[in-house]
């Protein structure tokens, strides 16, 4: 009888064995709902569209002390230099046939716009192609380029654009003929201020909000350059019809403050000090100023919508 008794006390050791699987089961209760908290969280990003909207896009170690120590800076410098040369060539020498300045035709329209997609597309490489301080401008201000760079990339772009200059006058001195005179930009009137930079303005936004959406298609060099030279001759266009059709104006604009350096803005008589030092500030906010305030709408204005669109 004894033996009987010590095989039922050992029934209450199979009881135990369940405790642990109810266990198991509470553990896992965790694990299957983690996927609810991940839909939360993307929710949350949705909302927040503008979240990063002022962050910077380029290199964060990029600054004064490492710029200069970076052999491709002055690769992309020399890239600036001799891309914008090669924009003031175009315009210097497309000027006497009428492409930039006034009378213009389809052929002419289509030999730019094939020579600036060249242009861009091998300099692309380099530095990004700029080639125009208001994109340079706008680059700085959306903060996808260091402000050392930008203003380097802006001083090289205005030697790029003197050294077109100088170019095209070597070959009208070569050929028996005088300097190229420039084009009349600075005789405006009195009541032309505003009706100048306001075309000045116009066609800088346009050129900038193209530039902007052209960065989205930057591996495939040939649609950025598409969309970059389309923007540029919508710019051109607009001011074709404004300036001349409904304000009576000719050669009045270039939207590339480099290039508008170069072509004798500055006036050099005057009755004083004075009237010569306010044509100076009259010139630069019309050809400069307001053209790069115009490049950083486009920016802005490219990127505010499409953080609208969630564009990724």
């Amino acid at each position: 009888m004894a033996t009987k008794k010590s095989k039922s006390s050992k029934k209450p050791t199979k009881v135990n064995t369940t405790k642990p699987k109810s266990a198991a089961k509470t553990a896992k209760k965790p694990e299957l709902e983690a996927p609810k908290t991940e839909k939360v969280e993307k929710t949350e990003v949705k909302k927040s569209c503008f979240k990063g909207f002022f962050a910077r896009k380029y290199e964060e170690k990029e600054s004064i002390l490492t710029v200069f120590k970076n052999p491709k800076f002055y690769g992309a410098l020399l890239g600036e230099v001799f891309g914008t040369m090669l924009i003031a060539l175009l315009i210097f020498s497309l000027w006497p046939i009428g492409l930039a300045w006034g009378q213009y035709s389809n052929a002419n329209i289509a030999i730019y716009a094939l020579a600036v997609i060249a242009i861009i597309a091998s300099v692309y490489a380099l530095s990004g192609a700029c080639l125009n301080p208001l994109v340079t401008v706008g680059m700085m201000s959306t903060r996808r380029m260091s402000v050392i760079r930008g203003i380097m990339y802006i001083i090289a772009e205005i030697i790029g654009a003197w050294f077109g200059w100088l170019v095209i006058n070597a070959f009208h001195l070569a050929g028996g003929e005088t300097a190229m005179d420039a084009p009349a930009m600075a005789a405006i009137g009195e009541n032309g201020f505003w009706i100048v930079t306001m075309v000045e303005l116009v066609g800088a936004i346009i050129i900038g909000f193209f530039f902007a959406r052209a960065l989205n298609f930057k591996r495939s060099v040939f649609t950025f350059a598409a969309v970059a030279t389309g923007g540029i001759l919508l710019a051109y266009i607009v001011g074709f019809i404004v300036s001349a059709a409904y304000l009576g104006l000719n050669n009045n604009f270039v939207m590339n403050p480099s290039v508008a350096l170069m072509l004798q803005i500055f006036p050099t008589q005057g009755e004083g000090f004075g009237e010569i030092l306010g044509g100076i500030c009259q010139a630069l906010s019309i050809y400069a100023i307001f053209p790069m305030i115009g490049g950083v709408v486009g920016f802005y204005l490219s990127d505010f919508i499409g953080r609208l669109a969630d564009e990724k």
